[in-house]
């Protein structure tokens, strides 16, 4: 088992995959043309547990458990109910570099330098995203710099937040139980932002942050050993991934995120470039769709990148009840056309 990166440790990884409060999921990444990792599995729910202790023992976060198991009792499953827990992965689309956070998908990837002719692996963890009203940024960054026991310097925002809330808070929260950054925290290069642990695990997989990203504070403290100052971070929002797992088309699909009410700058702005030549309806929107793509334009864009080098047949029908239930689990919806030539591999 000679696979894994150097930094990565065989008894370290033996550690984050056995503890019964380890979060990290470490699987080899697939051969080239191959975009599937792990497995679907079930176990049966302790008398005492909830879906939240079930995820947390099992690197999953609270939306992805919740989504998965829609008939199953969040704070009481009750004694010997079947969990589906949902890891199985289709990775998410672009360079498999660095460290990836999929928003909609509220899960990070990360995927060490391998050294040499080693094969590389993905490491992936549940995580939680900014708020709709503080909602965290896409775009490229890295990590700029790395900190033990953070002291956590409250933007003037988040207290006046707070202190409207009548529930105040100081300049600087210094480390300790009280800090909500925990014990590790991954400065990025977007101003203001962070990747971080939490002194509330429990919201971890959810839409809770002022913007960062959070996670379970014996994922981040693995992580933080792992990364290094300078290392690339991409930040996504795929709802929709499809990608190839052998001859098959696999596809994974969550709720989209709901985005915040334009202002009014951009309503005219968008007004504009849109070059409109009436007034809309004073209760009509004229950017419903521009600001944010629905479910089938993003599932026309992923299969057009998922085959621009290999040919399918996409089932439509199976694609859209995985639209409509998008509960994050990897289905079959096309197969390969060995034969692209003579097929009519795109009606």
């Amino acid at each position: 088992m000679n696979f894994l990166p150097h930094k990565i440790s065989m008894l370290a990884v033996a550690a984050a995959l056995l503890s019964p409060t380890a979060g990290a999921e470490v699987f080899q990444l697939p051969p080239a043309g191959n975009d599937v990792v792990g497995a679907i599995t079930t176990i049966e729910a302790r008398h005492d547990d909830s879906l939240i202790d079930i995820a947390r023992r099992h690197g999953l976060g609270y939306e992805e458990i919740i989504r998965a198991n829609p008939n199953v009792d969040s704070w009481l499953p009750g004694e010997g109910t079947v969990v589906v827990l949902p890891t199985r992965y289709v990775l998410p689309p672009g360079p498999r570099r660095g460290v990836v956070l999929n928003l909609a998908e509220y899960r990070m990837y990360y995927f060490p330098e391998p050294e040499g002719d080693e094969l590389g692996v993905v490491m992936t963890y549940p995580m939680s995203i900014g708020r709709m009203d503080w909602e965290t940024p896409l775009g490229r960054t890295k990590i700029i710099s790395k900190v033990r026991n953070p002291a956590w310097y409250v933007p003037a925002s988040v207290r006046a937040e707070h202190a409207a809330a009548g529930d105040p808070l100081p300049r600087i929260v210094p480390a300790g139980p009280d800090n909500p950054l925990g014990a590790h925290a991954m400065r990025l290069g977007l101003p203001g932002y962070l990747i971080h642990g939490t002194n509330r695990p429990a919201g971890v997989g959810m839409r809770v942050s002022h913007g960062c990203i959070r996670m379970l504070p014996e994922d981040i403290g693995f992580l933080f050993e792992e990364v290094d100052v300078n290392t690339p971070v991409r930040i996504i929002n795929e709802p929709v991934k499809l990608g190839w797992d052998g001859d098959q088309l696999i596809m994974e699909a969550h709720l989209a995120l709901e985005v915040a009410p334009p202002s009014p700058e951009e309503v005219a702005a968008l007004v504009e470039l849109a070059d409109l030549d009436e007034n809309p309806a004073e209760d009509e929107t004229p950017v419903d769709t521009a600001l944010e793509k629905d479910s089938m334009t993003m599932l026309t864009e992923q299969f057009v990148a998922a085959t621009a080098s290999r040919a399918a047949k996409l089932d439509w029908d199976t694609a859209e009840m995985v639209l409509h239930r998008s509960n994050g689990i990897p289905t079959p919806v096309g197969q390969a056309i060995k034969n692209a030539a003579t097929s009519a591999a795109f009606e």
